[in-house]
């Protein structure tokens, strides 16, 4: 540990942290409810752990939110079957902790507490982990730091370090290798996350390339998928389906037009349409949006359904399912804030479609080059395209074949990191 570090972090950027967060809660609902979740902490926690098998040995898990908790539970569920070890899940943010809850396989799902000093010592004294996991980035230096005072062994799994990524920069660097080099592993996604991670001088001996648990959980999600059946089995007999994931209104304006020029020339074309926020509000638009052209239909309604054209989802949680029976897929975010999740699609090995702003994503950019993807940016270039693969059935299996060996070939990295685990407990 850098001791010129710990005490900036704790005498000028915590209390600022603070600060910011306390005056923040005033406007910011989410932040107000992690504030507010946090009050009882202890005594919450306490109450829990008083409950589990003292025998056994503890593994934590922190996740910043939703998404990369999902990366987390193709490896909780290994650990689980196991039976080896109790599993303590803590989040940072409210919505990843209230929508975990009915999670079933953690002994415990918490909050993490405020990174101070005291915060640390108290939460670390009550769990007494044997092992720490941190998901991807979410990392916090007064609870490394003391992971390694204690010599509990802590790792960052599903790691990634983009060359162009900020914690490069100079000062933010320093304060960086310091986190790092507290770390017993830190195991990345892909050969050019360990080189980055290597400028920061860490040790090779703690750096390894295991790959992307999200590969897993598509793979393992997507067979759970295939056995729930929302369409009946010959619903879609002789008809070709474009699933429309999680749109945004900016990919709505491009997807939407070229799908109506298409369908004039295709009565067998099917669009599937599920909004990134299925609110009462988005769905009406889009029902207006093709009022007089073409016939839709919400999916609640589904038993009703008469040959309309267009599905409309009103309700979350079916997407990766809906993915299963599309021949092709576009994944929206892409003309917006970024791309929301390519894997899901290609897990079913179909050609996925999005727009140009995919810089969050290493998949979509991958998947791009290699031909499994298409970057769609405008109209015409939408209407060219879908037109393509859906009038060139070989073309359209040859793309979806890319997909499918894409995903295939990076599937293995849970039983690389619950190895990895194994070895210090």
């Amino acid at each position: 540990m850098n001791k010129i570090w710990f005490l900036l972090y704790n005498v000028i950027i915590i209390p600022l942290l603070f600060l910011f967060f306390r005056i923040a809660s005033i406007v910011n609902s989410k932040i107000k409810r992690g504030l507010e979740g946090r009050k009882n902490w202890y005594l919450e926690l306490k109450v829990k752990l008083e409950q589990l098998d003292k025998s056994k040995e503890t593994i934590w898990f922190h996740s910043s939110s939703m998404g990369e908790f999902e990366q987390a539970k193709p490896i909780i569920e290994k650990i689980k079957k196991e039976n080896r070890y109790k599993v303590i899940v803590s989040f940072y943010s409210p919505s990843g902790y209230e929508n975990s809850l009915k999670y079933p396989y953690p002994n415990i799902i918490t909050y993490m507490p405020f990174d101070s000093p005291g915060n640390v010592k108290k939460y670390l004294k009550l769990v007494q982990p044997n092992l720490a996991v941190f998901m991807r980035y979410d990392i916090w230096p007064n609870f490394i730091w003391r992971l390694e005072k204690q010599d509990v062994p802590c790792f960052i799994v599903d790691a990634t370090m983009r060359k162009d990524s900020k914690r490069k920069w100079l000062i933010i660097k320093s304060l960086h290798k310091s986190i790092y080099r507290s770390i017993t592993k830190i195991l990345t996604v892909t050969q050019d996350d360990y080189d980055n991670f290597l400028l920061f001088e860490i040790n090779k001996e703690n750096l390894e390339v295991v790959g992307d648990t999200r590969f897993d959980r598509v793979y393992q999600k997507s067979l759970e998928a295939k056995e729930k059946k929302i369409f009946t089995q010959d619903f879609f007999k002789n008809k070709k389906v474009f699933v429309f994931g999680s749109s945004w209104e900016a990919d709505e304006s491009v997807i939407f037009p070229a799908f109506e020029k298409l369908a004039k020339y295709d009565e067998n074309i099917i669009m599937i349409i599920a909004p990134h926020e299925p609110t009462l509000f988005h769905i009406e638009k889009i029902e207006n949006e093709f009022a007089n052209k073409l016939k839709t239909i919400r999916f609640s309604f589904i038993s009703n359904y008469s040959n309309e054209r267009i599905i409309i989802i009103d309700s979350i949680g079916i997407l990766l399912t809906l993915y299963y029976y599309a021949d092709v897929a576009y994944v929206g975010g892409s003309f917006k804030q970024g791309i929301h999740n390519v894997l899901e699609p290609a897990v079913y090995g179909i050609p996925v479609l999005f727009g140009p702003k995919i810089q969050n994503s290493q998949e979509a950019q991958y998947l791009e080059e290699i031909g499994g993807g298409i970057i769609v940016r405008n109209k015409k270039d939408a209407y060219r395209t879908l037109r393509q693969l859906f009038w060139d059935e070989e073309f359209r299996k040859e793309l979806g074949n890319i997909s499918l060996n894409y995903v295939n070939s990076n599937i293995g990295a849970t039983n690389k990191i619950v190895d990895e685990i194994n070895k210090f407990l």
